[in-house]
């Protein structure tokens, strides 16, 4: 080899290189000392960097609220809403879409989340996954429909696989949206609604699992939830389309009856027994004063909804 020369077979081993320059890549001016400080020190300066979330989540509610009514409006046709993401932020996608079923018994179907590198990703990092557009663009277009909702996770706003999926999902007639830490993303003009959370650079410089994966974890808790109120699946504040999987949450069922009407436990049980678990009938019947046969024919006539059901038994 001669100096200052690559070699043909070296140049095949040459892997690119990006330089991000997203406001998350950028040095934290309070942390430069980090390695030289005390625990509690070092504990304090996560901490207050932490009290920025929130604030910088407040800034974006109306940009959640069109992201929830899209929600709303494909889950209502028939629809799908998908995550796309790599790394932290795919991980948080799966980890919402997850737990939405056992939490509002939603459907499986309504919540999909894709992560570069499949499923073995959440365990460890797959190799240049995020780096993959083709293989974001050929998932996309493999899954998602005209109609569908498509939600793009990207601490940078400019990882390549969730791009190529959005672009893709475009293709296919889907609403997109990017939720991201830099509101300077290039690729803010190219969706239909654009959550920049200003989070600012991370305590460990590039670490994004810190700041800007809370904030995500914020927006995502934030819609995912209002989309369910909005869906009917909450009464009041209460969950009352929760699967009960343990002992636990079959107790906290009975005190979601007691809750929402103020009857003796015995009344809430045996209410809930003769509805055959079904705690949304429970309800109704209770409610409404209804026999529980009455209570889930109106439920069955109002969509399943709480609310409409009572209207209709009411009148």
């Amino acid at each position: 080899m001669t100096a200052g020369r690559v070699e043909p077979e070296e140049m095949a081993a040459v892997r690119p290189v990006v330089r991000v320059g997203a406001p998350t890549e950028r040095r934290n001016p309070h942390s430069v000392d980090l390695d030289l400080m005390s625990t509690r020190d070092v504990l304090t300066v996560i901490n207050e960097a932490d009290r920025r979330v929130p604030a910088a989540v407040a800034a974006v509610l109306d940009e959640i609220a069109e992201t929830v009514d899209l929600a709303v409006a494909a889950l209502r046709a028939g629809n799908r809403v998908h995550y796309f993401g790599a790394g932290t932020s795919g991980r948080l996608g799966v980890l919402d879409a997850a737990e939405l079923a056992p939490t509002f018994n939603s459907p499986r179907h309504w919540f999909c989340a894709h992560l570069a590198g499949g499923p073995e990703a959440m365990w460890r990092a797959v190799e240049d996954a995020e780096d993959d557009e083709r293989g974001g663009a050929a998932e996309a277009a493999e899954c998602v429909r005209p109609g569908d909702l498509v939600v793009g996770l990207a601490a940078s706003g400019r990882t390549p696989y969730v791009l190529g999926a959005l672009a893709a999902s475009r293709t296919q007639g889907a609403a997109t949206v990017l939720l991201c830490a830099n509101p300077e993303a290039d690729a803010a003009g190219s969706v239909d609604v654009f959550i920049g959370v200003d989070t600012g650079p991370e305590v460990v410089t590039g670490s994004t699992r810190m700041k800007a994966g809370t904030a995500q974890k914020l927006v995502l808790n934030t819609f995912s939830t209002a989309v369910m109120v909005r869906l009917g699946r909450v009464y009041s504040n209460l969950m009352i389309d929760m699967v009960a999987t343990n002992a636990k949450l079959r107790g906290r069922m009975i005190s979601i009856l007691m809750e929402a009407t103020g009857c003796a436990e015995e009344v809430c049980r045996g209410a809930l027994n003769e509805a055959d678990g079904d705690l949304k009938t429970a309800l109704v019947s209770l409610v409404s004063g209804a026999e529980v046969s009455a209570a889930r024919a109106a439920l069955a006539r109002s969509a399943d909804q709480v609310r409409g059901a009572l209207a209709l038994l009411a009148s």
